[in-house]
Formats: C-alpha cells, structure tokens, sequence
C-alpha cells in the first residue's frame, strides 16, 4: 500500500510547518532517506525524509503552505499505485483534510470524516469531485477569505483581489479555479489596466481595442480607492517573525527593563586584533587572523560574568536561578529573522574556541542548518550592531535571562589629556547597552558589572595574559 507522508512534529511546541521547498516532483523516484522538502518551524528549517521507496505519486500540499503538523503532505507508492485510495478517497485540489492522520500509536491508519464528494459507494466507488462553478467576478464579499499560494498568484498577474471570490475549496477557501472561472466573467484588460486595478470595481467595457479595458476606463483616482492606484504587499506575520514578535512583546511586558549605558577605551583591542589579523594570517585551519572584535568581547563577558553570578541567572516565576557556568547566547541576524544561537560553556572555552564556535553557530543560523538545541539554554544575551555604526541602542531582554549587553560601534571620545595646552584628547572608545530586569537587578549592581566589562575590554591584553 502507498505511504503516506505526514508533516512531522518538530518539537513539542511547534503546531505547524512552511514548505519552503519541494525538492522532488511527481513522478520522481525516491529512496526511503531521500530528502523530498524544506520545512521550516518557528525556529530553524528541516528537510524531510520521504519515509518509503517507491515513487511520487502526489504532493498534497504545495510549497508556501502552512501545514499543521501530522497532515499528509505527499503519497509515495509503486508507479501506477491510486494515490487517492492511500488518502482515503480525497480529491481536488490538494487541501487539508476533515480530520488529521493519527500517529502509529494511535492505532489509526486512515483518514476519517472524509467530505460527502469523496466518502466511498456502496459499490466501492468513489464519488467524483463537483465539477466547478463559474464565480462571479467580486461575488461574494468575503473579507479576507483565505486562498491557496496558486489561486493568489494567478489572481496577482490578473489583478483580481481574492476576497471578492467566493471559494469552493475546503472551508470556503479559494483555488486556482475559482480565480479562472472568475476571469471568464471579466471584461478584457490591457497589462496596465490589470496592474492598475487592484482588484477593485471594474466598467462593464472598455474603450480599447476589442473592447479592451485600458487605464483611462478605470476613472478618476479619488481618495476611496487610492489603494488601486497605489498596490500595497501583504505578508502574512508566521513562522520565526511571528515568534520574535510574540517573544518580544511578552518580554517587554512581563519585566521591568532597565538600560545602562557606558564606554571603555577601545584603543588596545584594536591593536590586538590588528596583530592578530597581521600575524595569524598564514596559520591553518582557525588561524588568530579570523579573531574578530566581536570575538574578544564575547571573551571578555564570559570571563566578568562569574565574578557577578546575579548577571548571569534567570527569572522563572518568582524564582531566581543563578549559574556557576556561563552559556552565552549571541544574537544573528538571518535572512528569516533574529536568532539566538548559544555557546555552551563559554566560561571554559579559549578565546579561539569561542571564536570559532561562535562562527559555526552563526554560519548555521544563516544557512538554516541550525539544530534546535542550539536556540536554547543561554544565561546571557550579547547584540552587537556596531558593525553597522550604531552608537547606542536599547537591546530588549531574551527572557527568562535577566540581562542582555548591547555592543555599539567604535568612535573617537574627547577625553582628558596631559598636555597642557590642549587639556582634552581623542581616543576610540567601544559603547556598551546594557539591559536589565529591574524587578531582580538593581541599577548599582548592574553598573559595577558593566564598569567591570569595560575595565576588562579597555586591558584586553592583560585580560588574556591572566588566563
């Protein structure tokens, strides 16, 4: 019998899954282990094995899909094998179905509640889909009624708004065809006229050649339908943004921050990484010309933060949970959002340990090859945009953690000098943000934690002579 593929659970707390990709199409061979899509959670992307050899007899649900968990996503069997038997009869366009595919421990293996189109005969038949009706063109009023990624990519280069559909999918949902059958009922329109329309009201007929209707037949621009004129792009908050914002939000409202700004004396960090890109260039493998300014601070952190154990603790309820050990968390920036990877045991590890660590996890946060272990379990969060000439910012606490340094760019500081004449010199100077929960860290505390980072960055050298 064919096999069903179901989209997997990836943790406890993920309830669905994007299809960023197919990587196989209908048709294709495939092993047991081969990979057959790119799914992405709330926190990183997987690839899913296709779970059976045999071939691919159908993808359920297409790429751009939020698919929950547990619902079948594609059939794999022997060429020639009914696809629609394996999913209980289902048909039409690839959809979720009435009732989810139940675990091997739930002792199911079939679909239930099945929609009446498509429950079996007495004969052993299966009924046919309903052929589809024509929709009329802005029929129904539908206030956002969902439509699957083809229905609203034809709908796109048509310039037909969506919710002026009525749906015929599962749940009211608009297809593909609904969309085409909504275009056999429109007017014809010129490449410009469908872009300027966005799917708003439209003449009876125009005055382009075959009855065409052109930009000028759409009337005056007025004040009500300025969106036509002026398209806007909608993109649905889910996935990994949807989780920052969540997480940010709780963070912001369930802790008193509180943010400190100083600076230490950037002078001898440049020129140790300076020596190190001059004389750690030639080295194999993680060679000290890879030891970047970040590197160092990062460095400097896990070594401060034990002699300050409050710094480096959580708040869970109204416990306050200290650690001996310091696992850093460091904040990257992806093209799918903020993430967090963490080096465990920073405290233990070498400046070149942490180095490179925190190039692997940031390489693979980038690369959406990061494992879900790695997002979790830091006590302490380091933001740096200095890169980006940012010269102070207010870094919003990765909760539970009670506090989060924010690292800002380098810049010349007038500051006092021994030269009698002049009195003031200029020397570069690194800024630092620090975030604290107020409701566990008072500011005095926290300051001395911070006066003692910058005194560590400022002797950077000494710092690691020490150890």
């Amino acid at each position: 019998m064919a096999h069903v593929l179901i989209m997997p659970r990836q943790g406890n707390t993920v309830e669905s899954c994007i299809i960023q990709e197919w990587k196989v199409k209908e048709g294709d061979a495939v092993g047991a282990e081969t990979a057959v899509c790119v799914v992405e959670t709330d926190k990183a992307t997987f690839e899913v094995p296709a779970g059976a050899a045999g071939q691919v007899l159908k993808i359920v649900r297409p790429g751009g899909d939020d698919v929950p968990v547990l619902e079948p996503i594609a059939v794999i069997g022997a060429a020639g094998e009914d696809w629609q038997t394996a999913l209980g009869g289902m048909g039409g366009e690839a959809s979720p179905p009435a009732s989810r595919l139940s675990c091997p421990s739930e002792g199911q293996d079939k679909l239930t509640s099945l929609p009446p189109s498509t429950r079996p005969l007495e004969s052993g038949r299966t009924a046919p889909p309903a052929p589809p009706q024509a929709a009329p063109f802005q029929a129904a009023p539908s206030g956002g009624t969902a439509a699957s990624p083809r229905a609203r990519n034809l709908a796109a280069r048509e310039g037909i708004d969506p919710a002026s559909i009525a749906g015929t999918g599962p749940g009211g949902r608009v297809i593909e065809r609904d969309v085409a059958a909504a275009l056999t009922n429109r007017p014809p329109m010129t490449a410009a006229a469908k872009a300027a329309a966005g799917g708003g009201p439209l003449p009876a007929g125009g005055s382009g050649l075959g009855g065409r209707i052109t930009t000028a037949d759409l009337g005056d621009f007025t004040s009500n339908d300025s969106e036509r004129y002026n398209p806007i792009s909608e993109t649905p908050v889910k996935g990994i943004r949807k989780l920052i914002a969540d997480r940010m939000l709780a963070s912001l409202s369930e802790s008193a921050q509180f943010t400190l700004n100083a600076g230490a004396p950037a002078a001898r960090l440049q020129e140790l990484r300076k020596r190190f890109k001059t004389q750690g260039a030639g080295e194999d493998g993680l060679g000290l010309g890879k030891i970047t300014v970040n590197d160092l601070v990062l460095y400097a952190v896990s070594r401060m933060l034990p002699a300050y154990p409050y710094m480096n603790a959580l708040k869970t309820g109204d416990v306050l949970k200290t650690y001996e050990r310091v696992h850093l968390g460091m904040a990257v920036d992806t093209p799918r959002g903020l993430m967090v990877p963490v080096i465990r045991n920073a405290s233990l590890l070498s400046l070149r340990q942490i180095s490179a660590e925190a190039k692997r996890l940031a390489a693979a946060c980038q690369g959406g090859t990061v494992k879900p272990e790695e997002l979790s379990g830091s006590t302490f969060t380091v933001s740096n945009l200095g890169s980006f000439g940012i010269t102070g910012f207010t870094p919003v606490l990765n909760a539970p953690e009670v506090a989060i340094l924010g690292v800002c760019g380098i810049e010349l500081k007038p500051v006092e000098g021994d030269d009698d004449e002049c009195g003031f010199a200029f020397e570069p100077r690194i800024g630092f943000s620090l975030t604290i929960n107020h409701q566990v860290v008072d500011g005095a505390p926290a300051a001395r934690f911070l006066k003692a980072l910058c005194g560590a960055v400022a002797d950077i050298d000494l710092l690691l002579a020490a150890q």
